[in-house]
């Protein structure tokens, strides 16, 4: 059983996850038809795998916001 109560960036890391998994799947669905001699997606597709950059800052920011709340709460029982 697990008994961890949810930090304070729990939700930014796990979203973060998920939208750069987006990204990465829409990277790789964009540049296979480069690989496989298709006619390319229009460039507003290229766009959707910019999802993985936004992916990665939501889920640094969460950390951020987990590690600072540690830091609060360590100096408040300090």
């Amino acid at each position: 059983m697990n008994t961890e109560t949810p930090s304070a960036g729990d939700l930014l890391v796990r979203i973060g996850g998920i939208v750069f998994l987006i990204g990465a799947v829409a990277t790789l669905v964009t540049v296979a038809p480069l690989f496989l001699g298709t006619e390319p997606f229009p460039a507003p597709a290229y766009f959707v795998c910019m999802l993985m950059g936004l992916g990665f800052l939501l889920a640094g920011a969460g950390v951020l916001r987990t590690a600072l709340a540690q830091r609060r709460r360590a100096a408040r029982e300090a």
